[in-house]
């Protein structure tokens, strides 16, 4: 029975019954008679010989009447895997729940790792991010406490799939392609098919189609080995949707040929309603609109069907309505696709979940604006673009896809343009073409950009070339850095150049990979000037959306310096890899003197981050970090400011995170981080960079200043002078900051490079 155990956790599961086919149930004691059926009963399961299962559990529970057996826990367990490949989720959550309180109660934590884990895979399935990951780490606790490798790997692998779900593929990917590794190393082809299954379903994401088809035929080739049915369903499945991405129909047919008897023998509803989601795409491609019609409806009115295929089958209706010239139909199913996709964003509680979640919709919310632009209606694109971005952020609810768009505030951009005495420039990054909106208080054009596809390497390769501390792109004329400043500023800019008044700052409203370039650093190069950084003619700040600035009040005594400071820094070295900064006196005491007496000091072994919060940081006007600056790829909101340890060990002593700023308002004019990497390194759709900028903006700072890239010690006090004296003559952050800029822009030295200068942005909410 060991034997056949360690085989069906393998995923072997004909090799577990023949195993134990050769020791019948009787003359076996009560306890070993209840391990025999269950371990039966669930190769039965992934056999796919149901009523089988069904007699063995059946058997083995009336066995365990009154019992304390550890196997009585297992066959709670066993049950609700077998629950779950009938797609019965609130059946297995019981049984799983009662397999965790038996395991707790009597003290048996391999079967309490085992129970947690799949309470994680039951909220997978019903499409609960945040509980499936609560869940997922618990179940990481315990495994790892008692050495249970296979069950960690799992763990590993459903946190993957969340992520994935949520949207943030990149984490997902890295996840999976270590699960993947280690299931191989462990001999655990089961696991290893899952983990090939999810790798493809991340490269589709991507784009990237080819790797995709490779792994989902690599699953498909090991479930085959092992005989698992249930896993040659899933891979059969997944090559006809891949197919179909590929626009290879006749492929698409060739698998869903294989695989619907399959279906028809376990009667998985799910696995029946993506099959009609993949012969609707194919229907579809056919123009057999009413076909396509028929099974698109029929998946997105099942009561069986989950949120993202109901989700899918919303935007491929639309898709087709508007295909075949039906425009009110394809509107209407757009708004219907947007508004499951809100009712799936309001399930989640969790920042960290919401923040990725956009990725879901991103398709959809591209498509119904190529829409509208379309038909001529372009100021609803606009509102329509707007309502996907930063929703987390402000914190808000409702959206372009809600019956009524944001709860019935309507947004003026003109107005908005007004309010914020500035041009707006409104980017649309598209798979397929791009756009900008540019809006002043008395008009809003529309410009056609090229794809994301054109814009995103230029992005790549023009922050390669400032992020290079010896060569200046603006100097390096003919290199590959100069050619990309001014090719950016030719198409992401010069269309609109007749719209930006003059005088006047811009504030740049980015998207996808546009968040992370400054757009300062673009190199003008028009007729009877000479090739200068766009930072020369305009002030420049970044902008969440239109909705916010809308909402926002405007900062009282806007133009006045005068109000408390907060400066924090100077900071005890936590460790080597947070040396001391030489130069970090020197800058606080250049900004301390433009405040007197006005100004709360925590430097050395006093600034630490319960200084911080113990603070009453929202009565402060201005607050400053001269410090070190952590930015978390795998969690944003892990992103720290390093302060001076206290005394405790652990990160926590020494670290004040984003997702702790959050929680404490602020009322600050301005909030600057002069530390590397503040702004953030990971930028989510609709949300733009994620890090210490955005935190503390969501606290409710008007406006941040972060780094976009590590900053110099040396050429920072400089700047943080220039700009506080600025503030103090009364010009607004934007234009305090500019100035700053410019003055190490115009100097003799090396600091005049963009490397020094250009990594802080400013970002404000008005």
């Amino acid at each position: 029975m060991l034997e056949a155990e360690a085989m069906s956790w393998r995923g072997m599961n004909e090799d577990a019954y023949r195993i134990l086919s050769v020791q019948p149930t009787a003359g076996l004691g009560r306890e070993l008679a209840i391990q025999r059926l269950t371990l039966e009963g669930f190769a039965y399961t992934r056999l796919h010989q149901y009523p089988l299962a069904k007699r063995d559990f059946d058997e083995a529970e009336g066995l365990c009447l009154g019992m304390s057996y550890q196997g009585c826990g297992e066959l709670s367990r066993a049950r609700g895997l077998f629950a779950i490949e009938l797609g019965q989720l609130p059946l297995a959550k019981s049984y799983f729940d009662e397999c965790l309180r038996f395991a707790q109660l009597h003290r048996y934590p391999w079967l309490e790792a085992t129970a947690l884990l799949n309470l994680g895979v039951t909220a997978l399935q019903g499409e609960q991010y945040d509980e499936a990951i609560d869940w997922s780490l618990e179940a990481a606790r315990v495994s790892e406490g008692i050495g249970a490798e296979v069950v960690l790997l799992s763990t590993q692998g459903n946190l993957g799939w969340a992520y994935y779900k949520l949207g943030d593929s990149q984490r997902a990917l890295e996840m999976y392609q270590e699960a993947q590794k280690r299931s191989i190393a462990i001999g655990d082809i089961g696991g290893a098919i899952v983990w090939l299954t999810d790798l493809g379903y991340v490269y589709q994401e991507m784009g990237e189609l080819q790797q995709a088809l490779q792994s989902h035929q690599k699953a498909l080739e090991l479930a085959r080995q092992i005989n698992s049915k249930e896993d040659v369903i899933t891979a059969l499945e997944d090559l006809a949707h891949v197919s179909l991405q590929q626009e290879r129909p006749p492929d698409a047919e060739g698998y869903l040929a294989q695989v619907e008897p399959l279906i028809v023998a376990n009667g998985n509803r799910l696995d029946a309603l993506d099959v009609a989601l993949a012969r609707g795409k194919i229907a579809a491609a056919r123009t057999e609109v009413g076909r396509a019609e028929g099974l698109f409806r029929e998946v997105e009115n099942d009561p069986a069907s989950q949120t993202s295929m109901k989700l899918g089958a919303e935007h491929e209706l639309a898709r087709l309505y508007e295909s075949v010239g039906r425009a009110g139909e394809a509107e209407k199913m757009y708004r219907a696709a947007l508004g499951t996709f809100e009712g799936a964003r309001e399930q989640l509680k969790e920042e960290d979940s919401k923040l990725p979640f956009l990725a879901n919709a991103a398709g959809i919310y591209d498509d119904y604006v190529d829409f509208l632009i379309g038909k001529g209606r372009v100021g609803e694109a606009l509102l329509v673009a707007d309502g996907s971005r930063a929703r987390t952020l402000a914190g808000t609810s409702g959206g372009a896809g809600t019956p009524e768009f944001r709860g019935k505030q309507v947004v003026n951009p003109q107005a908005v343009a007004r309010k914020a005495g500035a041009t707006l420039l409104f980017y649309w990054m598209g798979e397929r073409r791009s756009y900008l909106w540019a809006v002043t208080g008395e008009k809003t054009r529309l410009f056609e950009l090229p794809a994301r596809s054109v814009v995103a390497p230029l992005v790549e390769r023009y922050r390669k070339a400032l992020l290079r501390e010896d060569v200046d792109p603006l100097e390096a004329v003919g290199s590959a850095g100069n050619a990309a400043g001014r090719e950016l500023y030719a198409k992401l800019v010069a269309p609109a150049e007749s719209v930006i008044q003059s005088g006047r700052p811009v504030m740049i409203l980015a998207d996808g990979e546009l968040s992370q370039l400054n757009f300062e650093t673009l190199l003008v190069s028009g007729p009877g000037s000479t090739t200068h950084y766009w930072i020369e003619d305009v002030a420049l700040m970044a902008a969440p959306s239109l909705a916010m600035l809308a909402g926002a009040r405007l900062e009282a005594g806007n133009g006045r310096s005068r109000g408390k400071l907060l400066l924090m820094g100077d900071a005890v070295s936590a460790g080597p890899e947070y040396p001391r900064l030489d130069q970090a006196a020197a800058e606080m005491a250049l900004v301390q003197k433009h405040f007197g007496a006005n100004a709360v000091e925590f430097s050395g072994a006093r600034a630490t981050p319960r200084a911080y919060l113990g603070s009453e940081p929202g009565n402060f006007a201005y607050i400053h970090f001269v410090t070190h600056g952590v930015a978390s790829r795998r969690e944003p909101l892990n992103s720290a400011i390093v302060l001076s340890p206290e005394g405790a060990t652990g990160e926590e002593a020494f670290k004040l995170y984003a997702k702790d700023v959050m929680q404490h308002r602020l009322n600050a004019r301005l909030v600057t981080i002069s530390a590397c990497n503040g702004s953030g390194t990971v930028a989510y759709r609709g949300e733009g960079l994620v890090g210490l900028s955005w935190a503390f903006l969501r606290a409710g700072a008007h406006n941040a200043i972060g780094a976009l890239w590590e900053v110099s010690d040396e050429s920072t006090p400089k700047l943080m002078d220039a700009l506080y004296a600025g503030l103090e003559s009364g010009l607004g952050p934007a234009e305090a900051l500019r100035r700053a800029k410019l003055g190490l822009v115009h100097s003799a030295g090396r600091f005049k490079r963009a490397y020094y200068w250009a990594p802080f942005q400013i970002y404000t909410r008005l």
